[in-house]
């Protein structure tokens, strides 16, 4: 990445991220980004929520004359879903050796551990206003003259009102 030059258009910044963590991935965990980006292709969304690839195992190999072993793949996952895993080995092997383009992985190793991402419930909805609520918010912002930001305030206002209870 030192010896490419850049154009002054804009970059992505996944991919100048995916420039610098590739490499360091592949020689901490034997595991590319690609791997890990593409996990719920691979596994599926109801999977790919429970567990994540940690690394790659590579045999070691005494000489270069060794014949080639595939490695292991490492999936750290929650209980719920180690057995599911457990059950589809054969199919996640298939997949991830399609993904990788050759037979590098050879066996499924499963760690459980907290795997997934907890994401933020979503936010609740704003209660709907009543008539004396509405036309309160309509008097405030009827002195505007711009009627696109009458709008967009009184929407703020409406919100306001609605979240309060």
């Amino acid at each position: 990445m030192a010896g490419k030059r850049f154009s002054g258009n804009p970059v992505p910044v996944s991919d100048l991220a995916t420039g610098i963590l590739d490499p360091m991935l592949r020689k901490r965990a034997g595991i590319s980004v690609g791997l890990v980006q593409s996990w719920e292709e691979i596994v599926g969304p109801r999977l790919a929520q429970l567990s994540r690839p940690e690394r790659v195992q590579w045999p070691r190999r005494m000489n270069e004359h060794d014949p080639f072993q595939p490695a292991a793949l490492v999936i750290a996952c929650e209980g719920v879903a180690a057995l599911h895993i457990q059950h589809q080995t054969d199919e996640i092997i298939g997949r991830v050796n399609a993904f990788l383009g050759f037979a590098a992985i050879g066996r499924v190793r499963i760690v459980q551990k907290p795997a997934s991402v907890r994401r933020k419930p979503p936010a609740p909805a704003p209660r709907t206003l009543s008539k004396a609520e509405r036309s309160q918010v309509a008097s405030a912002v009827g002195g505007i003259e711009d009627e696109a930001l009458r709008k967009s305030l009184e929407r703020l206002g409406s919100a306001v009102l609605g979240f309060r209870k």
